[in-house]
């Protein structure tokens, strides 16, 4: 339709913005990831990151949003936006009447010059008058116009399904749905001519779109999976750590000296984990198993990853496998495919205990929580906070393990 970018927001969610971003990518235009924020005591705004950072800090919030209601509710407040508007763009809408102490206060939160407001023309009756209106109180704040087309459907013949959707949504007949449908099919994409037509007394509107497009730069692909920091001596990185502590404790295994076939099976197997980023994976095993050990809780590593000579000189498995499995093709994964690695912590007793040990070293060290993912062995495989085990009368299974690795969320 002559566009070459495009905007869309989800209220108070991120959900869509994968599949926004592929179907983008494949017909060439640049997708602008963004949220529309539906706060409780202040009108809607939309929210534009222009970089990571501002990304991250969206996603923060609506985190909080989320925590605080029930599943597929999200409550945010005016008081929550403090800190985060930081590198977005800003789009104030203009459904409901928007006073001037709530834009004032969106210029204080808001970077220099990336508050906009916005302004629909869809043909409705009144239209022309408000917006007039808000092109006045868009002057009088110092903010600049921007066109918006609060878009529900890409074309207008899809308004009937739309009215549908709504229906389902406030659960009622579509005979009695009232005003809580549209008055008409005009929230469809529009082609640039067509806005310049409704928006001809008011090219500035147009203008600013482009502005924003053009500094919005953040984009989708710059993301990946970064596991949480490990906590290791100041001046060293996690593979250089994980190298020393490995040759270290061979060393105590083999107290006669490592035979040259371990010898030669551990330096294949830390260039590889060097290689793939798996360093910090195996430094938060190693650190569950070694306050296991100190509390006398007999645990066992098992799983693909268990079965290396750097599991075994670390403590984390008993046994060494000489053709181990950790390095072949066929089960470890490639850089291309980024397959994830298992590793498992199996105990015999004490699997509550281990349970706590595994969240406190993950919380108390600052990794976050979950790990990559806490399957429960006779358990759904998904992660569970450490809140909701703590509410359960019976003890979890018997196993505690980890299926992915620093390139897999699990």
């Amino acid at each position: 339709m002559g566009q070459n970018a495009l905007g869309l927001t989800d209220r108070n969610s991120l959900a869509g913005v994968v599949r926004a971003h592929l179907a983008a990518r494949e017909r060439k235009i640049r997708f602008l990831p963004g949220c529309r924020l539906d706060l409780q005591d202040a009108p809607s705004l939309l929210v534009y990151p222009q970089d990571r950072a501002a990304y991250a800090r969206l996603c923060r919030l609506l985190t909080l949003g989320k925590r605080r209601a029930v599943k597929g509710e999200c409550l945010l407040f005016a008081q929550d936006l403090d800190g985060v508007l930081t590198g977005h763009h800003v789009i104030a809408l203009t459904e409901t009447p928007v006073e001037a102490d709530w834009v004032t206060r969106l210029k204080t939160l808001a970077d220099p010059g990336s508050l906009s407001l916005a302004a629909t023309h869809l043909l409705t009756a009144g239209a022309e008058a408000r917006l007039a209106e808000i092109a006045a109180q868009a002057n009088a704040a110092e903010v600049p116009l921007v066109a918006v087309n609060d878009v529900h459907y890409h074309t207008p013949s899809r308004r009937p399904l739309q009215d549908v959707l709504t229906c389902i949504r406030e659960g009622c007949r579509i005979e009695a749905a009232g005003f809580r449908l549209f008055a008409n099919a005009e929230r469809h994409l529009k082609s640039p001519a067509f806005m310049a037509a409704l928006f001809k007394d008011y090219p500035q509107a147009l203008t600013r779109t482009q502005e924003i497009a053009n500094a919005c730069r953040f984009d989708l692909d710059s993301l990946k999976y970064e596991y949480p920091d490990e906590p290791i001596p100041a001046g060293s990185t996690p593979q250089a750590y994980l190298e020393s502590l490995a040759w270290e404790r061979a060393a105590t295994r083999y107290p006669d000296g490592v035979p040259e076939k371990v010898r030669d099976i551990l330096k294949r197997e830390i260039a590889l984990i060097g290689k793939l980023g798996f360093a910090p994976y195996f430094l938060t095993v190693h650190d569950i198993v070694e306050e296991a050990n100190r509390l006398g809780i007999l645990c066992q590593g098992r799983g693909s990853a268990a079965n290396s000579a750097v599991c075994f000189v670390l403590g984390i498995t008993a046994s060494i496998r000489m053709k181990a499995r950790f390095c072949s093709t066929a089960s470890f994964p490639k850089p291309a495919r980024s397959r994830p690695i298992s590793m498992w912590i199996s105990s015999t007793s004490g699997a509550r205990r281990l349970f706590n040990i595994s969240t406190g070293v993950m919380g108390a060290t600052g990794r976050g929580w979950p790990p990559p993912s806490l399957p429960i062995a006779g358990a759904a495989p998904s992660a569970r906070s450490a809140k909701s085990w703590a509410c359960r009368k019976t003890p979890p299974a018997r196993s505690l393990g980890w299926s992915g690795a620093p390139g897999e969320p699990g």
